[in-house]
């Protein structure tokens, strides 16, 4: 693997305070820099002059700048993982809505183009309609929702390459997200063009990534985590999913995937730990009926608001 090193020498430009990452691996050199605020020429001139200095850095055979930038009074939180099957489309979903009961105006863009969950976990299945050019959201559970399986029909494969899948998200970001001010954006699992175009295109304030405690979903959300700090997205905390499991039956409790596990690597990581979810048959079977267990009062409802209130304090923390 070819190493990478810090890229220096640019910190005498006009724009050093848009910078939010610079690294060189090999002879390529990738610089991330936040453009909010700048219109369609004033961004252009900003990625001309961060690439003529890049360029001309020594060792530099190929200069990559991508430009970011936050909409005015909208807040997007990226919800990612690295590998499938940790139950991040779930906690979205109730995350978003034990939100929306505690007073924000929230919605939902389901990124995760080739699997996308979250018309069923809300039970919207109903296909937007578009006015100027914008895909109107479908309101379920007090939460707003722009997802690819509202478009297409269930069961139908999308044989999609990086860009169409990039420009799929596009379409669904831009929607006509009206008042909402908090979007929370279930990504697919990985680190891949997905990820890469929507900080690129619009930045989140910041990641939370979900785990199980098992060894091999900890290696891949490490990824996850590196890929967020190598762009320049605050990490907001980790949450441990599936983190023991209780018998409705005889009250024992078990860990099948292990525990712990995703607070220590929070801890190694440095990173905060948001908290933990057992695994739930209930949850399971609520989620397949479209029916959120936030959305009601008990104990699963209590989980996902500790949590929502946790994510809070740390989106304050990096505003600041």
């Amino acid at each position: 693997m070819t190493p990478e090193e810090p890229l220096s020498g640019l910190d005498q430009l006009p724009d050093a305070e848009r910078i939010r990452s610079k690294r060189l691996v090999g002879d390529v050199a990738t610089i991330v820099a936040d453009a909010s605020g700048l219109d369609d020429d004033e961004r252009a001139a900003l990625e001309a002059r961060l690439r003529e200095a890049v360029a001309a850095q020594p060792g530099v055979r190929e200069a990559r700048v991508a430009l970011t930038a936050s909409k005015p009074g909208r807040t997007y939180i990226a919800i990612g993982s690295g590998k499938g099957g940790v139950g991040k489309s779930t906690l979205t979903t109730n995350l978003a809505i034990a939100l929306a009961r505690m007073g924000k105006k929230v919605g939902i863009v389901d990124a995760d183009i080739y699997g996308p969950s979250q018309p069923t976990l809300l039970g919207a299945h109903e296909k937007p309609h578009a006015e100027k050019d914008k895909l109107v959201p479908i309101e379920a559970q007090g939460v707003k929702l722009l997802s690819i399986g509202q478009l297409v029909p269930a069961g139908q494969a999308l044989a999609w390459r990086g860009p169409m899948a990039s420009g799929a998200l596009n379409q669904l970001i831009e929607g006509d997200w009206g008042d909402t001010e908090l979007i929370l954006v279930d990504l697919p699992p990985g680190t891949g063009d997905v990820q890469l175009s929507l900080v690129q295109k619009s930045r989140p304030a910041g990641a939370v990534i979900v785990s199980t405690p098992q060894d091999l979903s900890l290696i891949d959300a490490t990824r996850a985590i590196d890929l967020f700090g190598k762009t320049g997205v605050p990490v907001l905390g980790v949450i441990e999913n599936m983190a023991g499991y209780q018998c409705p039956h005889c009250g024992e409790s078990s860990d099948p995937f292990g525990q712990g596990g995703a607070e220590a690597s929070a801890a190694q990581l440095n990173v905060p730990f948001l908290g933990r979810l057992p695994l739930s048959a209930s949850l399971r079977e609520a989620s397949d009926a479209g029916q959120p267990p936030a959305a009601n009062e008990g104990p699963a409802a209590d989980a996902f608001s500790a949590l929502a209130r946790r994510l809070l304090e740390e989106l304050e923390k990096v505003a600041t």
